[in-house]
């Protein structure tokens, strides 16, 4: 079942627990309910791209550097330091964009 499927049955429950089975009273369409779930559902893929980025990118710098990648330790400490703070604005953007969508669907 594809996701404007999905949408639209949802969309439909929703409708039959306010108005009934009948629906007797509605005056919305199902399409326009079925709009607003798709773009809850839109919102969600989204977030879970953005995770799925984040921890990728957060593996990737959390891998140890070869030894000829960093010959000194002075070279060490700065390639580690860079991936410390590349860490921390990642997980910064990650906890704004997430209290970003939480205050929105709060509203």
């Amino acid at each position: 079942m594809g996701q404007g499927k999905i949408a639209k049955a949802v969309a439909e429950e929703i409708l039959r627990r306010i108005y009934g089975d009948d629906l007797i009273g509605c005056n919305v369409s199902l399409e326009e309910i079925a709009e607003v779930v798709e773009e809850g559902f839109k919102q969600h893929r989204e977030l879970i791209e953005m995770y799925d980025k984040a921890i990728e990118a957060v593996s990737l710098l959390s891998t140890p550097p070869q030894p000829q990648e960093v010959p000194t330790p002075e070279q060490l400490r700065s390639l580690l330091g860079d991936r410390l703070d590349a860490i921390q604005k990642l997980a910064r953007k990650v906890m704004d964009t997430t209290a970003h969508v939480q205050k929105g669907s709060d509203e």
